[in-house]
């Protein structure tokens, strides 16, 4: 039967209401599919376009099972664990359980790092009926003994291609190996290459598998487009194209992707001495500061948001209609995050990349990965045909140094992007900024939680 509203799917009535209250009448193709997956306890591992609604995919039947069961969760244990790779995606997935659950009665917590331990340990005390964490912090408290995971009932790992990266591989064994034998096991992305997955594949028993739509693919509705131009013409083009875009858009959000910290925080600057608002969200910033950044670009105080791949996964703001890469990223991936913050729920954007002579091996990668040529904007006034050529050419060509914003520690190198390796999450690539001497002049845990906390 193939279902074309939620009131096919055999949800609760505390959900449905939910649901119908916040106009939500059909679902998506990757809802319509896992959900019924997931009231049977299957294990799933699912793989859909960004802007599809994935989170509700596994939050709804997780309420369902809540408002169904009588049982409470013990002191410091945890039922029903989410683990994501950011922040920013953890309290997505936390407000979307608030949000669906509002007329279900449970306990539920946020774990990560950058803010205080107290409150969160505080809550675990209580015991919860769902915890949504960030690896580092969870691993933190759990050495601490603030959480009890062996009787969790759902393990999911959202964004799985990164959790399931090498950078994060430890922390997930480390953490799988405190939970239950007999569990569900839920991954869920919206990327996922073949070794990641059969890296999945090892954590799940007899799984589901849903593919909606094909590794790599981006929403229809996203008008995608490159620039060819040169490194030095690249910030006199944007603020051409933004002041363009604000005028004849004055209601509508921008997102612009950097490679770098630092280079976020200088556009956003340079953004408002010319007359725009803007501002800026990347590793550099504390966690309350990047909330209160993205609070003020969801309310419509902020037009334009300079943002590092830290912001690529979990911002779900309505109204972005314009996504630009003033650098393309480093992993092909990552590409797919980033334009997938436009065109979401059905809308339709606009999605331009800017690719120097530097960056040709970036395009090449993302055009592998998205398996079709972006088209070209040749019809602006920087337009570069000898970095064209060479695109379109045979030659090889090198991937660009990792960015000052993504600096390894000295002496560690590594192929990862800065914002997911784990080396760099003991560097100085996290969310609050500090001096390393403490690091190095303590080898104890605590010092090493204090590592982790700057950065989940």
């Amino acid at each position: 039967m193939k279902i074309t509203n939620f009131e096919q799917l055999p949800l609760s009535a505390p959900i449905q209401r939910a649901l119908a209250e916040k106009g939500y009448t059909k679902p998506s193709q990757i809802q319509a599919r896992a959900i019924p997956v997931l009231l049977k306890d299957r294990d799933l591992l699912a793989c859909a376009q960004t802007g599809t609604g994935k989170t509700a995919a596994f939050a709804l039947p997780l309420l369902h099972k809540l408002s169904q069961s009588n049982r409470k969760p013990f002191r410091r244990g945890v039922r029903h664990l989410v683990l994501t790779p950011t922040r920013e995606l953890a309290s997505q997935v936390a407000e979307s359980f608030k949000v669906y659950g509002q007329y279900v009665e449970f306990q539920y917590g946020l774990v990560y790092g950058g803010v205080s331990e107290k409150p969160q340990i505080k809550q675990l005390f209580k015991g919860l009926d769902i915890l949504v964490a960030c690896p580092g912090r969870l691993i933190d408290l759990m050495e601490q003994g603030h959480v009890d995971l062996s009787q969790v009932e759902t393990f999911i790992l959202d964004e799985a291609d990164r959790m399931l990266d090498m950078g994060f591989i430890r922390d997930i064994r480390k953490i799988e190996g405190k939970l239950p034998k007999e569990r569900q096991t839920l991954l869920f992305s919206a990327t996922m290459a073949s070794e990641i997955t059969k890296l999945g594949q090892a954590m799940l028993h007899r799984p589901e598998e849903i593919r909606i739509a094909p590794q790599g693919t981006t929403a229809e509705k996203i008008n995608q487009s490159v620039c060819f131009i040169a490194k030095g013409a690249k910030q006199k083009y944007i603020l051409e194209l933004l002041k363009q875009h604000v005028e004849e858009n004055p209601r509508e959000l921008t997102l612009i992707f950097t490679r770098t910290k630092h280079g976020a925080k200088h556009l956003a600057k340079k953004f408002n001495q010319e007359g725009l608002i803007a501002d800026s969200i990347h590793g550099n910033k504390s966690q309350n500061a990047r909330e209160k950044t993205l609070e003020r670009y969801r309310q419509g105080e902020i037009d334009i948001l300079v943002a590092t791949d830290v912001a690529a996964r979990g911002i779900d703001v309505k109204n972005i209609t314009l996504v630009i890469n003033f650098d393309l990223p480093m992993e092909s991936d990552a590409y797919v995050h980033r334009i997938g913050r436009t065109a979401r729920a059905g809308e339709s954007g606009q999605a331009i990349s800017f690719c120097s002579l530097e960056e040709v091996a970036l395009l090449r990668q993302v055009e592998r990965l998205i398996k079709k040529p972006v088209p070209v904007l040749r019809d602006q006034p920087y337009h570069e045909q000898d970095i064209e050529d060479l695109h379109l050419s045979d030659r090889p060509v090198k991937k660009p140094a990792q960015g000052g914003g993504n600096r390894q520690r000295r002496g560690k190198p590594s192929n990862n992007s800065g914002n997911h390796s784990r080396s760099n999450f003991r560097g100085k690539s996290g969310g609050n900024s500090g001096s390393q001497s403490n690091s190095r002049a303590n080898k104890a845990n605590k010092s090493n939680r204090t590592q982790r906390n700057r950065n989940r």
